[in-house]
């Protein structure tokens, strides 16, 4: 059996379709394999960094993205009573050269979906081709699929890359003893409903708190003008403390009346919190939890990436942001190196370290650390000054290291472009 391809991308969310531009950008030969029978625009809404942006600009996406999302304006925090604690620009606005975008997920996989089919075309994403199984060895990679009728399509490619998110079957190959997914301790519920635009219009809001008794929200808008009303797409989750772990299925029905006791007082003279979650249909449930960072994801010819190598706990915006990096340093090693082992493991070593940093830096000091700080320190009663309470230099400090964690500093990501121009 002949090769299909040089790099067999697993997967058809946004890390592989990512990968795809990527590798044809660079005049690799790939080819998707995605299990779902048909691709369909699911989930809610992420943000995409700066940092995740510049790899997207330079495959020529982000004016398309400007036109079915928004370009966020600046980040907000506030307390259980809508108190203002702390606002800073984002995106272009805070000096990046390239935009926040904030939008539906299945907006992101579609617009990707048709870029790939436009430059690599129709055939490049082959779907209905579940993953059980790879192997490796000196010259090839082995990959077997099952489809509906459960027949089975075996694969061969020069090098496999495993972009099938949480439930990566290669992932569970490379360690089937791997413990269960670490709970955080924290559910959380989102849904996205019509409403009107508060705030800049696009600024991301995270409020409340993360503590006994308290709940946290983000909120923040994902589409212009979806009605005759001009009102926005407004995109929100809930967390709360929760004994027991939700089902980890990003598409699981939630229900209103398990949460919504926690934000039942949320009517801020910016944006009424309750009636905006009590007008949404479509609540989704997922639990706050991600896996021990791994010490590799290469073997041989097979590697994974996004979900499948560093599920993080969702919180920064940064899990399909990574993903995203993981695709261009990927695309870069092949460059430099060929498509095949060498490279794998070039990009391993610097993800692997990369992105460990990102999980557990989620789990301890996301940038919503802020809310618990404020609480714990007013005790959850409003305040009239924060002076006493917390300087700015603290809030912003809490902020930069999180963006230092995850690579997008304005200043870092000014060199990192530098230094690609003069290479």
């Amino acid at each position: 059996m002949s090769k299909e391809c040089e790099v067999m991308i697993i997967g058809g969310g946004i890390g592989g379709l990512t990968l795809a531009l990527a590798l044809h950008d660079a005049g690799i030969d790939c080819r998707v394999y995605e299990a779902a029978p048909e691709l369909r625009p699911l989930g809610v809404g992420i943000n995409i960094l700066p940092h995740a942006t510049r790899v997207l600009g330079q495959l020529g996406m982000n004016e398309t993205l400007g036109k079915i999302g928004i370009a966020t304006k600046e980040a907000a925090f506030f307390n259980v009573h809508g108190q203002l604690i702390f606002r800073e620009p984002a995106g272009v606005a805070a000096g990046y050269a390239t935009p926040q975008f904030s939008i539906h997920r299945g907006d992101l996989q579609m617009a990707l979906l048709a870029a790939v089919q436009e430059r690599l075309g129709k055939d490049a994403v082959v779907l209905d081709r579940r993953c059980v199984s790879a192997a490796s060895d000196d010259t090839e990679a082995t990959v077997t699929f099952v489809d509906a009728a459960e027949q089975t399509h075996v694969v061969k490619a020069t090098v496999a890359v495993s972009c099938e998110g949480l439930h990566s079957a290669l992932r569970k190959q490379f360690y089937p003893n791997e413990g269960a997914p670490k709970y955080s301790g924290i559910n959380m519920w989102r849904g996205a409903v019509h409403w009107d635009a508060f705030l800049s219009g696009a600024t991301m809001v995270r409020a409340g708190a993360l503590m006994p008794g308290v709940g946290k929200m983000v909120i923040y808008p994902i589409r212009d003008n979806v009605d005759a009303q001009g009102r926005q797409l407004v995109n929100w989750v809930a967390e709360i403390e929760s004994p027991q772990p939700a089902q980890r299925d990003w598409n699981k029905a939630g229900r209103l009346e398990d949460f919504i006791h926690a934000f039942k007082d949320w009517h801020f003279d910016w944006l009424d919190v309750t009636a905006m979650m009590e007008a949404t249909t479509g609540i989704l449930q997922f639990p706050m939890v991600d896996q021990d960072p791994l010490p590799t994801w290469t073997f041989g010819r097979l590697t994974l990436l996004g979900d499948a190598a560093h599920p993080m706990v969702p919180r920064g915006s940064n899990g399909a942001g990574q993903s995203i990096l993981d695709a261009d340093v990927l695309r870069n090693k092949f460059v430099q190196y060929g498509v095949g082992p060498e490279a794998l493991l070039a990009y391993d070593k610097e993800r692997v370290k990369a992105t460990t940093d990102v999980v557990l830096t989620n789990r301890k000091a996301p940038p919503d650390k802020i809310l618990n700080v404020v609480h714990e320190r007013t005790q959850g009663k409003p305040f009239t000054t924060l002076e006493g309470i917390i300087e700015e230099a603290e809030l912003r400090g809490i902020t930069a290291n999180y963006k230092q964690v995850a690579g997008y500093t304005v200043e870092g990501l000014k060199a990192a472009a530098g230094n690609a121009n003069g290479a």
